[in-house]
């Protein structure tokens, strides 16, 4: 297999950006699947799909499609994703990739019994200025990691009805931004946290509006993560050293970061990769690992992930059990 035959299940707005980043790596966009027939009409036209399927069962039974990237809502992600894995699918799923850590090992485990590609589409696994930073810090430069700190705070319209509130469209701060904060968190430590502590102040649909989470593993490394659905504040990441800190804003498709060292406070900037071409990466992730069999090491992270998720979701008697 030469080229990768991608198939698109939900054609919305970030369906159509990772459209083109297929597109402008020389990928090819074979079908698309959408629950407006219209709307996905339109999307072939406009992307120059190949094939608009009536059903998802049409695109996983198609022998042309290699993957599917899925870009429906997150509170219908497993089904998807088992049905395209069933039918010898690779898939390339949207953050959150499942609600809880119950689906997500489900997944891994059809995907390996039928030795598939499955991950996240998560920026933060590929953009070069992550692996140029984690180099640097295995290199030495801010000395022995002692704390992580994300922020991340957006100010959404107060909507009980909106997927952002909605506790039937597993609404809440949780799966929407604290994935990437958890991401970010999870990508610098050493190890996994085995210690979590967590308070949240909830919305009046009952799903997390804002929280803070403590962490710490077996290293002595802590974390700090603020989340606010109703509150703006920077997407910023800190990885902090004993000698010297790394500073990242606008953190899930960064591609520039400072260097603040102790001793003097001089302050060097690093840059690697383009902020506008994160989903690129992506595509470029995938088809290596499809193509050439790669160590699909970021799965094993989204599983840790989620599983600090579940952790805090469950002190907060707030889970998604459904499917």
């Amino acid at each position: 297999m030469g080229q990768v035959n991608w198939g698109i299940v939900g054609p919305g707005g970030i369906a159509g950006d990772f459209a083109k980043a297929i597109k402008a790596v020389n990928g090819h966009i074979y079908g698309v699947w959408g629950r407006n027939m219209d709307k996905t009409r339109r999307f072939a036209e406009q992307e120059g799909v190949d094939h608009v399927y009536e059903n998802t069962e049409d695109m996983y039974r198609d022998d042309q499609v290699d993957v599917v990237y899925i870009a429906t809502p997150h509170s219908i992600h497993y089904s998807y994703i088992m049905d395209a894995l069933k039918n010898g699918k690779h898939v390339l799923c949207e953050k959150a990739i499942t609600m809880n850590g119950r689906q997500l090992k489900a997944i891994a485990e059809l995907a390996e019994e039928k030795g598939l590609v499955v991950a996240e589409a998560m920026t933060i696994y590929h953009m070069p200025l992550y692996k140029k930073l984690r180099e640097m810090i295995e290199e030495g430069k801010i000395g022995r990691i002692n704390m992580v700190n994300v922020t991340f705070g957006s100010c959404k319209e107060d909507d009980p009805e909106n997927r952002f509130f909605n506790p039937d469209l597993a609404g809440g701060g949780m799966l929407d931004i604290g994935t990437y904060a958890l991401s970010f968190t999870r990508f610098f430590l050493s190890g996994q946290p085995t210690e979590l502590h967590t308070t949240v102040k909830k919305h009046e649909t009952g799903v997390d509006e804002q929280s803070g989470i403590v962490m710490k593993n077996d290293h002595d490394e802590m974390a700090v993560v603020s989340l606010a659905m109703r509150a703006k504040m920077p997407k910023r990441g800190i990885v902090a050293g004993d000698e010297g800190f790394i500073t990242v804003d606008n953190f899930p498709r960064a591609d520039q970061a400072t260097i603040t060292y102790t001793a003097d406070g001089s302050v060097e900037t690093v840059e690697a990769g383009v902020e506008a071409d994160a989903l690129q990466y992506e595509v470029e992730a995938m088809n290596d690992l499809i193509l050439n069999k790669g160590d699909n090491w970021t799965l094993a992270l989204s599983r840790e992930v989620m599983d600090l998720m579940d952790d805090a979701r469950q002190q907060w008697n707030l889970t998604y059990d459904f499917e």
